[in-house]
């Protein structure tokens, strides 16, 4: 949700998992270890997120090609996809968090944690960044 291409999602999943072995030590056990290694990889995301709108932005030639021609092709659903991660892409930080963490199925408590909210804002933010993307899709 971070990135645009696939070279940008390579770029962080290595970063990612650089951080993720350089800040091993200071893994307390406070919390599950899997919630921990997601928090270092958004922490990771958004910083790399922040830096790369501070760039200009290019775009390759080679997304302007039209590589499939079959004409009973039916691109509804990615078009639905499309722009869903376009509205997400509108949401700040922590809704895009939010959103990521509840499309992967997470329990509040543990998207809670993770964010480090209670579990009542979480669920608050939750339902304002739901509304908010049903805007964004159906003004």
């Amino acid at each position: 949700m971070y990135t645009t291409d696939k070279e940008a999602h390579n770029d962080l999943f290595q970063e990612v998992t650089i951080q993720l072995w350089r800040n091993y030590e200071k893994f307390r056990g406070e919390a599950k270890f899997s919630t921990w290694m997601y928090r270092v990889a958004l922490n990771t995301a958004i910083s790399l997120y922040r830096k790369s709108t501070r760039r200009i932005k290019t775009q390759n030639i080679s997304d302007f090609e039209y590589k499939i021609k079959a004409d009973d092709y039916d691109d509804s659903e990615e078009l639905q996809l499309k722009a869903l991660y376009r509205a997400i892409h509108q949401l700040n930080d922590i809704e895009k968090a939010l959103i990521f963490l509840y499309l992967e199925d997470k329990p509040y408590k543990e998207i809670s944690e993770t964010l480090g909210i209670s579990n009542g804002n979480a669920r608050v933010k939750m339902n304002r960044a739901k509304e908010k993307l049903k805007n964004i899709l159906n003004p």
